[in-house]
């Protein structure tokens, strides 16, 4: 299917996340109450990466999904292409592997990773197959990919909240923390991000089998996880 309509080019939505990474932890915590950590935690679950197993990150951010994988005994890559960002995640944990990349052009190898995540980081690749595609392509066969995403609820009264939060608080915080433009990206991203049961498809077409989801926060969070396909 290619790029979703409506991307920003890659240039962009890396300066935003540049201009943004000094309060992006607060806002995150800001935005959901502090529960971003647990729905992190269910995502780490699903990748099921214990102690020896390699994992990379892609979109790390300021790399609380790579902390978390860190935590349970696996040997961890956190990936991002934007600096500011790999710098705070740098700061806050030295012992994991922090490097700038393009989500769309991995440079590992084939079969290189047990578990292979991204958290809140899928709706700003550029062209979300290739996303995929590069996640199942470093995965070893039978390794797990994770997808932990925010998603559209359909049926009220859910979605008139999530409507009222993402389209009037969301931007409202961002005017406040100095940046309205980023923080009008997000909802935008979101909306044109695929619903679960595309997603899970496309999961599938990437080359993951057993595409599974489950959904959390009342239907606002879906965190998806597949099995890399044996050649």
């Amino acid at each position: 299917m290619g790029a979703a309509s409506g991307t920003l080019p890659d240039s962009q939505v890396r300066a935003m996340f540049d201009r943004i990474a000094g309060v992006y932890d607060r806002m995150n915590s800001v935005m959901t109450a502090g529960l971003h950590h647990r729905w992190r935690e269910r995502a780490v679950d699903l990748a099921a990466a214990g102690a020896g197993a390699r994992a990379l990150d892609v979109a790390t951010g300021t790399g609380d999904l790579a902390i978390e994988l860190a935590s349970r005994g696996a040997e961890v890559t956190g990936m991002d292409f934007a600096p500011a960002m790999l710098e705070l995640a740098r700061g806050k944990a030295p012992g994991i592997e922090f490097e700038e990349g393009d989500a769309l052009a991995l440079r590992y190898d084939d079969a290189s990773f047990d578990a292979v995540t991204v958290g809140f980081g899928a709706r700003n690749f550029a062209d979300l197959d290739a996303g995929l595609r590069e996640m199942a392509r470093v995965a070893t066969p039978g390794g797990r990919v994770v997808v932990l995403e925010i998603t559209t609820p359909q049926r009220p009264p859910l979605s008139w909240f999530f409507r009222a939060w993402f389209d009037g608080l969301v931007p409202a915080l961002g005017r406040l923390a100095g940046d309205s433009d980023a923080y009008t990206y997000l909802p935008s991203s979101v909306r044109r991000f695929p619903g679960p049961d595309e997603l899970a498809g496309r999961m599938t077409a990437a080359g993951l089998a057993d595409v599974r989801w489950i959904l959390t926060a009342g239907g606002i969070i879906a965190i998806h996880a597949g099995t890399r396909r044996a050649p």
